[in-house]
């Protein structure tokens, strides 16, 4: 959580109903003015976000996670859909706004829930914001947006790259003009915005490979990364990748799968095991990679951090490395204790060896 360049350490995605209030108190007396926050489905299904007022809320899309605790994706997508409901209340603001992907199948239901005003977007289907003319490059990405709310032609130039960034940015295009932020301001913004730390992130070093850290954490986390690396990618795609422990254990021989399918090189380590024996998490995403792998590497190294060198040492000329489902995080849980371990880090010390 971030209170101007101020960082505080929390706990949950979306902090407890109380926590909340007195961060918003603390944010008020600091003369905050806008928040912009992620709220999750269990805090929705717990309600952790009662008393608030929301002008302005965003459906990004619904894959696979948190089903150890939704049990269905029907309740995972029920729960989301709660917060169109809280947005679409009366209350002392005006100009509600709800800011929806119409590419993902759940779309439609959370326009059915939003009672306010809509902002669609998308790539395939008309919208009010559709991308076109998309080019994904290694150093960045580019497309138009075709929109009666904007300009024409409209078109950006982004540091960024992958689909799943012109879907995040067409949200925050949206966003923003629901906030009545000038088209001039938001282009200007994006191109002049560089990366977010442990999403999709290049960890610089004089080799000749790539070596990328990315969040992603569930199977269309996994998906999308592989697709965007298998776009710009040169030579091989060496994944390392684990799953995290007391969490939703359906998705692990799914994310096996399509590491196999879309990878050339398959390392398969530790995440957060928690209290889980790491030994067999491996062996439910052993399942998945199996039915895929072929002929390709595949290799199983409990310790994270052996994996990461592992992965520099056999990486050549061309080659990238991606390593999955940690990103930004700078700890690892393990049964019987919370150590320092961030995913760049190692990855740097790996690469000075190797350079």
């Amino acid at each position: 959580m971030m209170i101007g360049d101020e960082i505080f350490p929390v706990k949950n995605t979306t902090p407890n109903v109380i926590d909340l209030q007195h961060t918003f108190q603390m944010m008020s007396d600091r003369g905050v003015e806008f928040v912009v926050m992620e709220v999750s489905s269990h805090a929705l299904a717990e309600n952790r976000i009662s008393g608030i007022e929301f002008d302005t809320a965003i459906f990004t899309n619904l894959t696979q996670d948190h089903l150890d605790y939704h049990k269905t994706m029907e309740n995972y997508r029920d729960a989301k859909a709660k917060l169109f409901d809280i947005v679409s209340r009366n209350g002392s603001k005006q100009n509600k706004n709800a800011v929806i992907n119409l590419d993902d199948d759940a779309g439609a239901v959370m326009l059915d829930h939003a009672l306010c005003k809509k902002i669609s977007y998308g790539i395939e289907k008309n919208s009010d914001l559709r991308a076109v003319n998309v080019k994904v490059e290694a150093k960045g990405t580019s497309f138009e947006i075709e929109s009666s709310l904007l300009p024409t032609p409209y078109s950006l130039n982004l540091h960024l790259t992958g689909i799943f960034n012109v879907y995040n940015v067409l949200a925050a295009v949206g966003a923003a003009l629901a906030e009545k932020i000038s088209p001039d301001v938001i282009k200007s913004a994006l191109e002049n915005f560089k990366s977010v730390a442990g999403r999709f992130e290049k960890i610089f070093a004089d080799v000749p490979f790539t070596v990328i850290v990315d969040y992603a954490h569930t199977p269309d986390g996994v998906k999308n990364v592989l697709e965007t690396a298998r776009q710009i990618v040169t030579n091989k795609i060496i994944t390392v990748f684990g799953c995290g422990g007391d969490r939703d254990n359906s998705k692990r021989p799914i994310m096996g799968r399509i590491a196999a399918e879309l990878s050339d090189v398959v390392i398969a380590t530790s995440d957060n095991p928690r209290t889980e024996d790491p030994v067999k998490i491996l062996q439910q995403i052993k399942v998945g990679v199996d039915e895929k792998i072929g002929d390709k590497i595949f290799e199983t190294i409990v310790d994270r951090r052996q994996a990461i060198f592992r992965a520099v040492e056999m990486a050549q000329a061309g080659d990238i490395i991606l390593i999955l489902g940690k990103g930004h995080e700078n700890y690892q849980i393990l049964k019987d204790k919370t150590i320092h371990f961030d995913d760049r880090e190692v990855a740097l010390e790996s690469l000075k060896l190797k350079a």
